[in-house]
């Protein structure tokens, strides 16, 4: 009954993590690592095995990796500056506040004012913007794709390891 309560609860900030994929502000795959790892310290040997820790380790990092190279690479590939990479962000969180259509309007939005701000046409700035919102959606893809797979894997091997 124990374990059945800490899988729940691992899951359960997994989720939360699951969600930071796609909102800012929360730790996406790390915080699906710690609920990993804090079922580990708990539980021990019914918790999931090194090599999953380590898998999950390895996918954690490269998320995060992956995740800016996707976001910095969309908008460069547009001709997007740091000014429209930091609107991008800034549009993204402000998007949240707005429904549906912000979080999606408001990273193209901002890249875009942010690169007027820098002195640049709106017709450059609007293609760094879509470049730099582009990129964010592609990241948030991956992290998103990365933390459903770590999460099965968790769950997976949790699972296995409590049936012996």
């Amino acid at each position: 009954m124990e374990q059945a309560i800490g899988l729940s609860i691992a899951l359960i900030v997994m989720c939360v993590g699951l969600a930071g994929t796609i909102l800012p502000g929360i730790p996406s795959t790390p915080l699906i690592l710690a609920a990993a790892i804090g079922h580990k310290i708990y539980f021990g040997p019914a918790s999931p095995g090194m090599l999953v820790v380590i898998v999950l380790v390895v996918v954690t990092a490269f998320s995060v990796v992956l995740d800016y190279a996707a976001s910095m690479a969309g908008a460069k590939k547009l001709g997007a500056t740091w000014r429209g990479v930091t609107g991008a962000v800034a549009g993204l969180i402000a998007g949240l506040f707005i429904p549906f259509p912000g979080i999606i309007v408001g990273p193209f939005a901002g890249a875009m004012l942010f690169e007027m701000v820098g002195g640049r046409e709106w017709r450059e700035a609007s293609k760094a913007g879509l470049g730099a919102t582009v990129g964010l959606l592609a990241g948030a893809v991956a992290k998103l794709v990365c933390g459903i797979g770590m999460i099965t894997l968790f769950t997976w091997n949790v699972v296995q390891r409590s049936a012996l």
